[in-house]
């Protein structure tokens, strides 16, 4: 099992920590600190398409028109801090943030 996520947000965190209560070891990926990828990023893209980019993240108010407008290969390759967390490949399978469907299927 693999996570991709920010150490800084509390999402992140309460996935970390639930995940090894239920006796998982992931590997981690801070996004921040480790970049994301190449590869990664295109097998993101390609499983979540758009909705990997957070549009309610600070980092996405803070970026004008032009910006938002690129695409979004381009901009989480230079800004990593919009995708949105965590990411998590667990079974060869990829999960996109850490909500009920996600929580049920990683900790039955």
């Amino acid at each position: 099992m693999r996570i991709f996520l920010l150490k800084s947000c509390d999402t992140c965190r309460r996935a970390l920590r639930e995940l090894r209560a239920a006796g998982h070891e992931p590997e981690i990926t801070d996004i921040r600190a480790d970049g994301i990828p190449p590869a990664e990023l295109e097998r993101f893209l390609d499983a979540f398409g758009e909705a990997l980019v957070n549009r309610r993240s600070t980092t996405w108010r803070g970026l004008d028109d032009a910006e938002r407008s690129r695409d979004p290969k381009a901009l989480l390759a230079d800004y990593p801090t919009l995708m949105k967390r965590p990411v998590i490949e667990a079974g060869g399978r990829l999960y996109l943030g850490w909500g009920p469907q996600v929580r049920q299927v990683l900790l039955g």
